[in-house]
C-alpha cells in the first residue's frame, strides 16, 4: 500500500499531533528530529544569563553517548559535532533560548526499506502507525535513540549549571545480564571511563565485555542496569505532592529509550526489611544534619534531604537483533523479517550519559524554581 492510501485509510481516525518533546519547568527542553533527517536538535529555555556555555564539554559529552566508539556498540559513523546557534555570546548564555544542532552524516534510510511494510517485534512501529495514521520507517524516525543527542547536549549545559553549585552527577553500568559488580564493593567514579563499558569495577567491566561480545556474535541483544548518584545536592529541592523529586527523576529516566525499570534508595530490595532497619536515623555532624543510612536514597517527602540521591535504571535488551524474526505486515500477513543493519548488541555503555544528562536536567530544573534566574 503506497503511502498516501496508507493516509487516506486512516483519515477516518481522529488526527494526531506528536505532542510530548517538551521536558521541564524552569529549565525547560524542547528537541526535535528524526534518525534519519537533517540532524538532530534542542533548544534550551530558560538557562539563566551570565553561564559559560564550554562548547568543548558538550562535545566531550556528546562523544561519550556517539556511536562506533568502540566494538561493543553500533558501528554507524557519526562524529556528532554540535554547533551552537543562539542564546550564547562570547560563551556566555544570554538568559534567551539556546539552540544546540548536530547534523546526521551517516544515514542510511536504504536500510530500512525492507520495514516499510512490516511491524518490527518490540518496536514502536504498530503503535506510531495506529496513532499518527503513518511513521518513519527510516530508523524509527522521533522513536529512534538517536534523539537522545538532543538530551545529552541539553543535560551537558545543565551540568554546567550545576557545577556552580558544586552539585555532581555520576552514572556507572553496574550490571549487564546476570553479571553484576559485587554487592558492597566500593565504587570509584574516576574508573568509570577507563573501559568500554563504562563500568567502574574493572574485573566484572572485563566479564561484561566478553558476555556482550558473545551476544554480539551470536546476533542477539542483552540488557542491563545504570547505577546513578547525585552528589551535594541542597536539602529542599522537590515539591511534596506530584511534583516530588523522585517522581521527576522517574519520569526522566522512564522517558529515555529501552528503559523498563526505575528505583531509588533501597528500592524493591527495600520490601524485605523491617521499617525498624529500613528508617534512616538523623545524627548531626561537622557537616551539620545527615542519616546514618541512606535507604532513602537521598529523597524524603519528595523532597532532598542532602544526602546523596541515588537510584538505578534498567534497560531491556535492544529490540533490533541479527536473527531472523516472524511478523506481521501492515495488511496482518505473516513474514520473516531478516536481521541486519547498524545497532548496539546492549545499549548500557552508551546509556551512562544519557542518564547523567536527564538527571542534570530534573536537578538544574529544581535548582531554579528555589533561587533566582539570574546567577
Amino acid at each position: 500500500m503506497c503511502l498516501k492510501n496508507r493516509f487516506l485509510a486512516t483519515a477516518s481516525l481522529p488526527l494526531h499531533h506528536m505532542a510530548g518533546n517538551i521536558f521541564g519547568n524552569i529549565f525547560r527542553i524542547t528537541t526535535y528530529g528524526e534518525s534519519h533527517g537533517k540532524g538532530i536538535g534542542v533548544v534550551i529555555d530558560g538557562c539563566p544569563a551570565g553561564l559559560f556555555i564550554d562548547i568543548a564539554f558538550i562535545q566531550k559529552e556528546l562523544d561519550r553517548r556517539r556511536p562506533g566508539q568502540s566494538d561493543i556498540v553500533t558501528q554507524r559513523n557519526e562524529d556528532d559535532r554540535v554547533q551552537i546557534l543562539s542564546g550564547v555570546y562570547g560563551d556566555i548564555s544570554l538568559g534567551s533560548p539556546i539552540h544546540l544542532f548536530v547534523p546526521n552524516k551517516d544515514a542510511r534510510s536504504g536500510d530500512y526499506h525492507h520495514l516499510s511494510d512490516a511491524f518490527r517485534p518490540s518496536h514502536a512501529d504498530y503503535t506510531y502507525t495506529q496513532k499518527y495514521g503513518l511513521r518513519d520507517v527510516n530508523g524509527g524516525g522521533r522513536s529512534s535513540a538517536r534523539e537522545t543527542i538532543a538530551r545529552v547536549a541539553a543535560g551537558a549545559v545543565a551540568k554546567l549549571l550545576l557545577q556552580k553549585y558544586q552539585i555532581s552527577v555520576d552514572a556507572y553500568v553496574s550490571q549487564v545480564g546476570t553479571i553484576r559488580i559485587p554487592e558492597g564493593e566500593h565504587v570509584d567514579y574516576t574508573l568509570t571511563e577507563s573501559n568500554i563499558v563504562r563500568c567502574p569495577h574493572q574485573g566484572t567491566a572485563e566479564k561484561m565485555i566478553n558476555y556482550i561480545s558473545e551476544i554480539k556474535a551470536a546476533g542477539d541483544s542483552v540488557g542491563g542496569i545504570i547505577s546513578c548518584c547525585i552528589q551535594h545536592c541542597p536539602v529542599g529541592l522537590g515539591e511534596p505532592v506530584f511534583d516530588k523529586l523522585h517522581a521527576d527523576l522517574a519520569k526522566a529516566m522512564l522517558s529515555i529509550n529501552a528503559v523498563k525499570g526505575f528505583e531509588i534508595g533501597s528500592g524493591f530490595e527495600g520490601v524485605t526489611m523491617l521499617g525498624s532497619l529500613h528508617n534512616d536515623i538523623f545524627e548531626k555532624t561537622n557537616q551539620g544534619i545527615q542519616t546514618k543510612t541512606n535507604h532513602s536514597g537521598g529523597i524524603q517527602g519528595g523532597i532532598s534531604n542532602g544526602m546523596p540521591i541515588t537510584f538505578r535504571v534498567a534497560f531491556k535488551p535492544v529490540s533490533t537483533i541479527m536473527k531472523d524474526q516472524q511478523s506481521i505486515t501492515q495488511d496482518g500477513d505473516l513474514i520473516t523479517l531478516e536481521g541486519k543493519g547498524r545497532h548496539d548488541p546492549c545499549v548500557v555503555p552508551r546509556a551512562v550519559p544519557i542518564v547523567e544528562s536527564m538527571a542534570a536536567l530534573v536537578i538544574a530544573d529544581h535548582l531554579l524554581r528555589n533561587v533566582n534566574s539570574k546567577i
